[in-house]
């Protein structure tokens, strides 16, 4: 229970990581607000949680502005307070023309980058203010290996692994900048995850054979409820001297 008394805003909370983390937030004591474009998906995880009296659903499109400020002002009112913020959710941008640079259109790159990356720019520009009249707090944003490390031909998706690394440097920028202020700033970069968005993946036999070598540890791909654990440590007191990390939950991917 160390999330009790805290309050926490969780975006993607509607399912794969974001879902496992507003869930294990719960579990750990906090009272969460969860954003998510899929309504349906947001109920989904509060009737999971069995704690329907302090999971707020707000269905929002992360990209739009003015609709990240209306969630935020509900979540606020619904919280009082705001003490952590996760960033989890994302998208892989293949269905929008994502690829290797030559091939990656246009509109896969802006799109992709709005999704992954210049949402997560809104949700901290509408929440820092509040961290910041509440005293301080944890901000976790949700990166990837691949924001970290290249990817071969069967993870060539370019403007996803930009919007990855820039997650890293926007993070890294507002770990120092806000660190006087008692906000900490950190990053969990996951290997592979089951998750729905990684259906491909594990429909891939040849990139399943190759997880032995990719995530070592376990041979296997990781589960949400890996990067939740990791997220409720950051979030806690327990990380109360870190700040500016990039936290790779990853199964040894990153250690070659």
């Amino acid at each position: 229970m160390r999330l009790t008394g805290k309050t926490a805003i969780v975006t993607g909370a509607a399912s794969g990581i974001g879902q496992a983390v507003a869930l294990r937030f719960l579990a750990e004591g906090a009272h969460v607000a969860g954003f998510d474009i899929d309504d349906a998906g947001l109920n989904e995880t509060r009737a999971l949680s069995g704690a329907s009296e302090v999971f707020f659903p707000i269905a929002c499109d992360l990209t739009d502005p003015s609709q990240v400020e209306r969630a935020a002002a509900e979540a606020i009112a619904q919280l009082r307070r705001l003490d952590v913020v996760f960033n989890g959710a994302g998208a892989s941008g293949r269905r929008w023309g994502d690829g290797p640079v030559d091939a990656c259109t246009v509109d896969g790159w802006r799109r992709t980058l709005d999704v992954n990356l210049t949402s997560i720019f809104l949700v901290c520009h509408t929440t820092v203010p509040h961290l910041l009249a509440a005293g301080g707090g944890s901000i976790i944003n949700l990166s990837s290996v691949l924001g970290i490390v290249g990817g071969d031909a069967d993870f060539a998706t370019h403007a996803y692994a930009a919007a990855k690394a820039g997650i890293i440097g926007l993070s890294r920028a507002m770990a120092v900048y806000y660190a006087p202020h008692r906000v900490r700033v950190n990053v969990i970069a996951p290997g592979l995850i089951a998750t729905p968005m990684s259906r491909r993946v594990q429909e891939n036999e040849r990139i399943q054979q190759r997880l032995a070598h990719l995530q070592p540890l376990t041979g296997a791909m990781g589960a949400p409820k890996d990067v939740a654990a990791a997220a409720a440590y950051l979030a806690s007191d327990d990380a109360a001297f870190v700040t500016g990390v990039v936290l790779p939950v990853d199964g040894g991917w990153t250690a070659w």
